[in-house]
């Protein structure tokens, strides 16, 4: 029997990451989320009126991380080395891109602090982009970007690679690496 007992909000995220990323949205429940952390389901319902409000805390606090670590990337010197800083953070991050696939199936009409979470989550994401508008400019100013492609592509494709499948179980160093190849001299032998 599940005991009516406290958990950290550490042990709480943790945990709703990796019933996330496991079941995805439809398949999260408080009754998974509760024996995972043997308590009773009741006592996540002191916190959470239902499971929406606990996911979009979780992400609005994943993406409070990523933004506060994003915000370092000011202090690195030079377009490539901030690109390579990006990557080894997105990498780091990895489960970013999916929590906000899964963020988007939570429905907005269930209750004002779902629709107030859902409405900061958004304002992260441009927040986000807002932030990396000095690494593209940077990027232009040395010559390293052209100038023709739109700021959203860069970013969108560079955030995007890391959701590419390893079919092929690449070691990671070498995908990882190989990517970096990819994003910043193409595929094609010139």
């Amino acid at each position: 029997m599940a005991r009516d007992r406290k958990f950290s909000t550490n042990d709480l995220f943790k945990k709703t990451t990796e019933l996330l990323l496991q079941y995805g949205y439809e398949g999260f429940s408080f009754s998974l989320l509760a024996d995972q952390l043997d308590v009773s389901r009741g006592t996540l319902y002191k916190y959470y009126e239902n499971k929406e409000e606990l996911i979009t805390d979780f992400m609005i606090h994943e993406m409070n991380q990523f933004l506060d670590e994003l915000k370092h990337i000011r202090t690195v010197e030079g377009f490539e080395n901030q690109v390579d800083f990006l990557l080894d953070l997105i990498f780091k991050n990895a489960s970013i891109p999916r929590l906000i696939e899964i963020g988007r199936n939570i429905p907005s009409n269930l209750n004002q602090k779902v629709r107030d979470n859902l409405i900061k989550l958004e304002q992260q994401r441009f927040s986000m982009y807002h932030n990396l508008q000095e690494f593209i400019e940077l990027g232009r100013s040395e010559g390293k970007l052209k100038p023709n492609l739109p700021d959203s592509l860069i970013l969108g494709f560079i955030f995007q690679t890391i959701v590419i499948p390893n079919h092929f179980s690449v070691p990671w160093s070498e995908w990882v690496k190989s990517i970096k190849e990819i994003i910043c001299h193409g595929m094609l032998v010139k």
